[in-house]
Order: structure tokens, then C-alpha cells, then sequence
């Protein structure tokens, strides 16, 4: 049975919360040693800085949910709400199709480029936005374009 909006919006939260404290630690990590080797914030090396801990907070993000998805068919949140990617073979998705199902998540390397981070930002919101009206809108199936993106990929209630 096809996953319903709000329980794969809980089990996104729940990831979403996760990945928030790992990219947190990033960029901790990341602007501490732009302080410890004496960088002041408004240097070439403060921007790089941030953009290594951007780069990396995306491959982190995009590893986390193909990784998890391809092995285990679910992330730690749709693991905890019993819900299971399931590709449209049948079975886990491939590492491929997974880091394909959520490649809206690499929309937030447009923060490399100075002033465009916000532009990033509203681009995986209205992703998220989409996906959300579409998953509602699909009582059949409730896919959203990313869904339909990797292939035909379904989100199911596993008991």
C-alpha cells in the first residue's frame, strides 16, 4: 500500500533533522580550522572553507539517503515510521536510482556561487513543494516527480 504525504513528510523530518546535525558538525569542523589557521571570515580561504563544507554536506546528504535506501530500502526515518523505498522492479533500488530520487538535495551547491546560497535554498523548497502536491494529488500511486524521475520508484507502508 502506497505511503501516505504526512507519514513520508514525518520520516523526511526525521532524516532531515539528522542530516541538519551532521551538516552542523561540518560546518563547525570547517570553520574551526578556518580560525585556527588565523582566517578572519571575509578571505579566500573562509570561502573555501565554506565550500568544501558544502560540497561535502551535499555527497554526506546524497549518501545518506542513497546508501540507505539501495541497502536497506529505507532511511532512519522511514525505517522508524515503517515505510520502504521500493523500485519498480520490486526490491531496493539501486544506488543509482536512490541518489536519483533525491537529487534535488544537490540544488544546494548553488551556495558556491557568493549571493546565489539563497537561490539553492528556494529551489529544493519548491521541489519539496512539488513532490508534496504531487504525492497528494496521486492517490493511486503517490509519487512525486522524483519519484517518476528514478523510474517509477514507491514510497509503501511496510506493516
Amino acid at each position: 500500500m502506497p505511503a501516505g504525504l504526512l507519514e513520508r513528510f514525518l520520516a523526511r523530518l526525521i532524516d532531515g533533522v539528522l542530516m541538519g546535525i551532521v551538516s552542523f558538525i561540518i560546518g563547525l569542523v570547517f570553520g574551526g580550522a578556518v580560525v585556527a589557521t588565523g582566517g578572519t571570515g571575509t578571505d579566500g580561504q573562509s570561502y573555501a572553507a565554506a565550500a568544501a563544507a558544502t560540497v561535502l554536506g551535499v555527497i554526506v546528504n546524497l549518501a545518506y539517503f542513497g546508501f540507505l535506501e539501495s541497502s536497506r530500502g529505507a532511511t532512519l526515518g522511514k525505517q522508524l515510521l515503517k515505510l520502504r523505498v521500493v523500485a519498480p522492479e520490486g526490491g531496493n533500488p539501486t544506488l543509482a536510482t536512490a541518489v536519483k530520487r533525491n537529487i534535488f538535495l544537490a540544488f544546494g551547491l548553488a551556495g558556491l556561487v557568493p549571493f546565489l546560497g539563497i537561490i539553492g535554498s528556494l529551489a529544493t523548497l519548491v521541489a519539496v513543494i512539488v513532490i508534496a502536491v504531487q504525492i497528494n494529488g496521486d492517490k493511486a500511486q503517490r509519487q512525486g516527480w522524483h519519484d517518476k524521475f528514478a523510474g517509477g520508484t514507491h514510497v509503501v507502508k511496510v506493516g
